[in-house]
């Protein structure tokens, strides 16, 4: 829907909801930048002991993988926060709305950013709340926001991509506090400003953000945000006939219900659809779980021990470590300007597999068939990223930083565009909060793959990169089992097409038997 009065409320809404994934959303990714800013701000400093036989030594070689292991820890917990609390999100997001989730998510980020603002090096186990609170509140902001594709029909996958590119480049923020850091100015005063910034969030939340949820496809009445005081759910028209407005009486359940109703009905899918159950115990759930969960864990695994790599792979050199640290972060500002890529690929590949014909409703096998390519192209650019991580040279990290962003931003964008298309959106914010969680629950494997490589292989990540490389093959599945899938349901209904004529000329026949009789 384009064009009308509302286009500029739209566009406003889009370019706000921009600009909070970009600039707050996952922001806890940019982890490493963080964390040489708090290693020079001595957190966890006392963790650090002096090596056995540096005792000789002018100067003190200490020995700080302990410090290393309580930042891997507090990333872990935190990036398991950012998924696992996305299915008890999903469900409030689904059952209360927009709003309701969008208030938990900003008061949690609130107290996040200050809970990092206060903290020192003598209270630094703050961290281990603040970093799950400021995941927990961000992924909030992503998922109220992939609505707003929906604003947009010819360009809804594109636009889903687009926020989760935004997404990943929010994890430059880190890289801005550690440059502000390096000039003078203090962590406290940086994080002040952020929660400070809750206040946009506040007023985006009830004048450029539905109550409820935005419908698929949008009707011609709909409007959100407020206005004149009250919240607008549908426009309520000059003209009574096409409108029926909320009676005095009405409830909010009752504008809760029409909402979805007009969610699943004018989007194709009957309210006696496929259950939630049904749709998590499907194949696709499960393959789509597969994919997620492989190449998730070899970013978070690869995010949480940069620091480390670059220690191993620089010999120490303090500043070859910020140097890269840097170029790490700078890449994921363009993770904004990838994602994009694959939306539009869905888009216009799902526009040449729609069926000829007229079609009331988008034709959902086009837009589960246009997501095969997708699906494949990230699993490609994964193995790709895989292969230049593996490689022991510390020029060739700088194709890995490339790869990585290109491949996360594909990674996230994709898995949202597909739990949107894939299932009844009636079920999307639990079946996103739930592939979420349990992707989450594999991630923890990047804890004991992090001491893997401390304590057995000292440092070195080589030998978990090569068995990270052969794991990732596993992800095919995914794209090869919905290509099938598509064949299947393709080969389903050209079956059914020239049965239902002659099922319809039967019960008309019928019919006419019975009034004769």
């Amino acid at each position: 829907m384009a064009g009308g009065p509302g286009l500029t409320q739209r566009l406003a809404t889009f370019l706000t909801g921009l600009l909070e994934c970009m600039g707050f959303a996952g922001v806890i990714f940019g982890w490493a930048s963080l964390v040489f800013v708090l290693k020079n701000e001595k957190y966890f400093d006392s963790l650090c002991i002096q090596k056995e036989n540096s005792t000789r030594n002018s100067s003190v070689d200490l020995d700080c993988s302990a410090q290393d292991e309580q930042f891997s820890l507090i990333f872990t917990i935190g990036s398991f926060m950012n998924n696992f609390v996305t299915l008890p999100n999903g469900y409030i997001f689904d059952h209360f709305g927009t709003r309701v989730i969008r208030l938990v998510g900003i008061f949690l980020y609130t107290i996040a950013t200050l809970l990092i603002a206060f903290s020192t090096a003598d209270n630094a186990v703050l961290l281990f709340p603040a970093l799950s609170l400021l995941s927990s509140g961000g992924i909030v902001f992503l998922l109220t926001n992939i609505q707003v594709g929906n604003l947009f029909e010819a360009h809804r996958s594109t636009i889903i991509t687009l926020y989760n590119g935004a997404f990943d480049s929010s994890s430059a923020v880190f890289l801005l506090v550690k440059l502000l850091h390096e000039s003078g100015i203090s962590l406290k005063s940086v994080f002040l400003f952020i929660s400070a910034c809750s206040v946009g969030h506040l007023l985006r939340t009830f004048f450029l953000m539905p109550r409820t949820h935005i419908p698929y496809p949008v009707p011609e009445e709909y409007s959100y945000g407020l206005h004149c005081g009250k919240t607008a759910g549908y426009n309520i028209s000059e003209d009574p006939s096409k409108s029926s407005p909320t009676p005095p009486g009405g409830s909010a359940a009752d504008e809760d219900e029409e909402m979805k109703e007009t969610m699943l009905g004018k989007a194709g899918a009957e309210p006696s659809g496929p259950s939630f159950w049904s749709c998590v115990f499907s194949k696709l759930f499960a393959f789509h779980l597969l994919w997620l969960s492989v190449m998730q864990l070899r970013h978070y695994l690869f995010i949480g021990m940069l620091n480390v790599t670059l220690i191993h792979l620089a010999k120490g050199d303090a500043a070859m470590i910020s140097r890269y640290t840097n170029a790490f972060a700078f890449t994921q500002l363009c993770g904004v300007f990838c994602a994009p890529w694959n939306g539009m690929i869905m888009d216009r590949h799902k526009r040449g597999k729609k069926t000829a014909g007229k079609m009331e409703e988008p034709d959902s096998l086009a837009d589960l068939g246009s997501s095969v390519l997708s699906l494949a192209i990230t699993v490609t650019q994964c193995v790709l990223f895989s292969v230049c991580a593996a490689i022991p040279v510390l020029t060739v990290q700088y194709a890995t930083f490339i790869f990585q962003v290109l491949n996360r931003s594909f990674l996230y964008g994709g898995n949202a565009a597909f739990m949107s298309i894939a299932f009844p959106p009636a079920h999307f914010g639990k079946l996103f909060g739930l592939v979420m969680m349990l992707s989450a629950l594999v991630a923890l494997l990047q804890y004991p793959c992090f001491a893997l490589v401390k304590k057995v292989f000292h440092g070195d990540p080589f030998y978990v990169n090569i068995g990270f490389l052969a794991v990732i093959l596993l992800a095919f599945a995914h794209p090869i089992n919905v290509f099938l899938e598509c064949r299947q349901r393709q080969k389903k209904r050209l079956e059914e097409g020239p049965k239902q004529p002659t099922v319809l000329s039967e019960e008309a026949k019928q019919l006419q038997d019975e009034s004769n009789m």
